[in-house]
């Protein structure tokens, strides 16, 4: 073939290429709640609050949510709104709120914010809470309450109790969320119920881990270190030892500062269970 009809062919190859590489270099649009399920919507005149989590549901115990805005008109989401949340449960003869985190941007996402909220209790059929959402864009305030239903989870993971210091606390499990055989990092939420509307974290204390199975003659594991608080996110951090599929009790003994012993007991031959415990079952 003559050269005068190779150098066309070559361009055209060139051209084509390049095309097909300009195509490539589109940018795709990220779906931020790809590995999410809905809870449900909040809706108002102007916006939609959209909730989620990782299982769908708000349940007893603690709660990672996810938060998304929209703007009903328009159909599109804010990226600069502040928002600020409050949980509240209906009781026959008062009303209480729950610990619950502040609300933050998600790194390297655009409109999705998130926290985190333990519900300590909840009625059989999940009614008696409600979530409020005080949140500004733009420099313009607005308000949101509906109704919410927190199913009770099938172990316990969270339990509220009265120090002997008579301080009411809630301590509610964290990880592991899927348990294996082996060294599992374990992480637990401490909070002291200050009044019905406030539950700080609880800070330097320890939590003093004992894993056993009652099924399996109560025995226990190898190789678990209690649980010490960690600044850097106001959770409590140990290694749970599990040997074996099945059901686990974690008997727990709550420590202050001094190393008074406030809640729980050692697990003896006539002590089969702490007082303060939760449970797992994998």
């Amino acid at each position: 073939m003559k050269l005068k009809y190779i150098l066309p062919i070559i361009c055209i190859v060139i051209l084509s290429m390049s095309c097909s590489t300009d195509d490539d270099d589109t940018p795709q649009t990220i779906d931020e709640i790809a590995e999410l399920k809905k809870i449900q919507d909040i809706t108002t005149n102007e916006h939609t609050i959209e909730l989620y989590s990782k299982s769908g549901v708000f349940k007893t115990g603690y709660n990672e949510v996810f938060i998304r805005i929209k703007n009903n008109t328009e159909q599109s989401y804010f990226e600069n709104a502040n928002i600020a949340w409050t949980p509240m449960m209906q009781m026959p003869s008062m009303l209480h709120s729950s610990p619950h985190s502040t609300i933050s941007k998600v790194s390297n996402k655009k409109t999705l914010y998130t926290g985190s909220v333990v519900y300590q209790m909840t009625n059989t059929d999940g009614s008696g809470w409600s979530l409020t959402l005080n949140y500004s864009i733009n420099g313009m305030e607005y308000s949101a309450t509906e109704t919410i239903n927190v199913m009770q989870s099938a172990k316990q993971n969270v339990t509220s109790f009265m120090g002997s210091d008579d301080t009411r606390y809630i301590i509610a499990l964290i990880e592991p969320l899927d348990p294996s055989i082996g060294i599992n990092d374990i992480t637990v939420g401490l909070y002291k119920m200050e009044s019905m509307m406030s539950f700080p974290v609880v800070e330097n204390y320890t939590i003093m881990l004992d894993p056993r199975m009652p099924g399996m003659g109560n025995h226990s594991s190898p190789n678990n270190t209690d649980l010490s608080f960690n600044s850097s996110d106001t959770m409590y951090h140990g290694d749970l030892s599990l040997t074996m599929t099945g059901y686990w009790v974690l008997n727990l003994k709550l420590l202050n500062t001094s190393d008074t012993v406030l809640k729980g007991e050692d697990v003896t031959e006539s002590n089969e269970k702490s007082s303060l415990y939760l449970e797992l079952e994998f």
